[in-house]
């Protein structure tokens, strides 16, 4: 057989276009590949739910990879066990209540699982909006991610969502879009707060308190969540982004 050239693009654009078209209206729609949304992402599908994930990168899995200070290990604790055993990832008990991983192995996995249970990753997208129908947020505003890195002069187009989850990090980049609307939030200022210094124990368990819904419509999970509210981050163990993973899932499922 000869390979033709054209054949391979053609196949290409032509399969991307079909899962574009097919997620321009979705029930979620996640912002950012991280842990976190990876973990929504799964739960969401699993369960039949048309779920989408927007990853400004060329790779999800967020700030997993590299573990702590370029130790490619991450920790998990007692609690998180179970998802981790559903997710088939392989960990190894270190200490009484303390659980390691391959970084590199865990985003591979969770990405996997996430894939193979319906979601869809959409990488190399930037949101540059939310967009806000009868006060509640109503879907994104994307663009590639190499037009705003050239600040090139492109408009973007929309994406209508049931919901949005906003697991873009630290930035809460999709929270912060509320501002041009004058939307106050259930914070402390009424804004966002920007988070606290780092402490393990606490930054955990907060992560899984305000993992939910800041605004119709959009929820908040992980490090967003940590960012919105102003509670302390945690560095390298992970449970709290799974777990808060699951709990938006599973709250938007209920609403579903």
């Amino acid at each position: 057989m000869e390979i033709q050239d054209k054949m391979i693009s053609k196949a290409i654009i032509s399969n991307y276009m079909q899962d574009l078209l097919h997620y321009l209206e979705t029930d979620v729609a996640i912002v950012g590949g991280g842990p976190a949304g990876l973990t929504a992402a799964y739960y969401l599908a699993k369960d039949g739910i048309k779920t989408a994930i927007f990853e400004r990168r060329s790779n999800p899995g967020g700030g997993m990879w590299a573990g702590g200070i370029m130790f490619n290990h991450i920790v998990f604790q007692e609690e998180v066990r179970p998802i981790l055993e559903e997710l088939e990832l392989r960990h190894t008990l270190y200490e009484a209540g303390y659980y390691t991983a391959d970084a590199i192995e865990t985003v591979c996995a969770l990405t996997l699982k996430a894939i193979r249970a319906g979601a869809k990753i959409f990488n190399l997208m930037t949101v540059e909006d939310v967009m806000v129908r009868e006060e509640r947020v109503a879907g994104l505003v994307l663009n590639w991610t190499p037009v705003k890195m050239a600040r090139l002069h492109v408009d973007p187009i929309a994406v209508e969502a049931k919901y949005v989850i906003d697991g873009t990090g630290h930035d809460a980049e999709v929270v912060n879009f509320l501002r041009k609307n004058k939307i106050e939030l259930p914070t402390a200022s009424g804004g966002i707060e920007g988070e606290a210094s780092m402490w393990a124990d606490r930054g955990e368990k907060e992560t899984v308190e305000r993992a939910g819904e800041v605004y119709p419509g959009l929820f908040v999970v992980g490090m967003s969540g940590t960012a919105v509210f102003g509670t302390h981050r945690m560095g390298p163990i992970f449970g709290g982004m799974l777990l808060g993973g699951k709990k938006v899932a599973d709250m938007i499922r209920e609403r579903l």
